[in-house]
């Protein structure tokens, strides 16, 4: 059975807060692992109203805290944020006390605005280190060797899975080059999807962490019991990135009954380039719609998001994923 797993921004809707986001990231984790769900990934991101999950590697510890079987991680540490012996610290931190449990997914974007991403590292070049960075990030988590000046504690000889993020052949190229496990962004960043699969798999070079390819990709899914319910539900994440691309990134606003009533033509032909692998429907629709992504793109592996604004409607769109994979299966 194709593996699933979950990708989360620990949402903040519209008469929420913080402190109910992250109470509802963990009551989704232990529902998807209820579920079946092989992975629960958070994502890295910054001055942004609606997503809380900034500080990561925390948010990851009280997730994993809170559950017992299924895989945390990041999907992703945006690593130009950070000095890679942090990283290494952090997740070997992590590692030691959640064993065979903790991924780590890294980005090469800043995951921000520019201005947010030199307040928090005041040095901050932009992302050309990226490469060199991974390396030395993998190297800390490589068996500590005699004489060592620099050790990640703890982190050092311990097995972290990493992976690597992308939405374009940046990541892929590298990946494959350095025997990788690849996370393609094609939940909002499709365009570059089938190019960058070919190119990763051709060109992938085994290693000691990976002897095979291994791509996962991203999928919209919102599901509900009824067909129009779920088209309801879905303009939520319609209208979140009309408002980022508006430059007003905000709490996570509710459904809307006329979401043509909302955004420009230009703006809606922009959403639906961006979110062009979504699944939106019923049972039957939903189920039709994973089998065929899946059959034209074969992942090795497929993860799911679901940006909805009512914590109940988005464990019930989960549920119906899960349920339409298993079908497929």
């Amino acid at each position: 059975m194709l593996p699933y797993s979950v990708l989360d921004l620990a949402p903040v809707t519209q008469g929420s807060d913080a402190r109910q986001a992250f109470a509802n990231s963990l009551d989704l984790a232990r529902h998807a692992e209820a579920l079946g769900y092989n992975r629960y990934w958070l994502a890295e991101h910054h001055n942004m109203p609606g997503i809380a999950s900034a500080a990561t590697a925390v948010l990851i510890g009280h997730i994993a805290g809170g559950t017992s079987t299924i895989r945390v991680g990041a999907g992703g540490i945006m690593l130009p944020n950070h000095a890679p012996l942090q990283v290494a610290e952090q997740f070997g931190t992590l590692a030691s006390l959640y064993p065979d449990r903790i991924d780590l997914g890294l980005g090469r974007a800043p995951g921000t605005d520019q201005a947010t991403a030199r307040a928090l590292r005041r040095y901050y070049d932009g992302a050309d280190s990226f490469p060199q960075d991974v390396a030395e990030l993998l190297h800390y988590f490589g068996p500590v060797q005699p004489g060592q000046t620099v050790q990640a504690v703890p982190g050092g000889g311990l097995e972290v899975p990493v992976w690597l993020l992308g939405s374009s052949l940046f990541s892929a190229r590298l990946s494959a080059a350095m025997g990788l496990p690849f996370a393609f962004a094609s939940h909002f960043a499709p365009d570059a999807m089938d190019e960058a699969l070919t190119l990763y798999r051709r060109d992938f070079k085994p290693s000691a962490r990976l002897q095979r390819p291994h791509a996962m990709l991203a999928l919209n899914v919102v599901a509900a019991d009824d067909s129009a319910q779920a088209k309801r539900l879905f303009t939520t994440q319609q209208q979140s990135f009309v408002n980022l691309r508006r430059g007003r990134p905000g709490l996570i606003p509710p459904p809307i009954d006329d979401i043509e009533a909302f955004w420009t033509p230009i703006e809606k032909a922009g959403v639906a380039q961006a979110l062009a692998c979504a699944v939106v429907g019923d049972p039957p629709e939903v189920r039709e719609g994973i089998a065929a992504f899946i059959e034209r793109h074969r992942p090795d592996e497929l993860m799911i998001t679901a940006n909805v604004f009512d914590h109940g409607a988005r464990l019930r769109s989960f549920e119906l994923a899960a349920q339409a994979l298993r079908a497929i299966a």
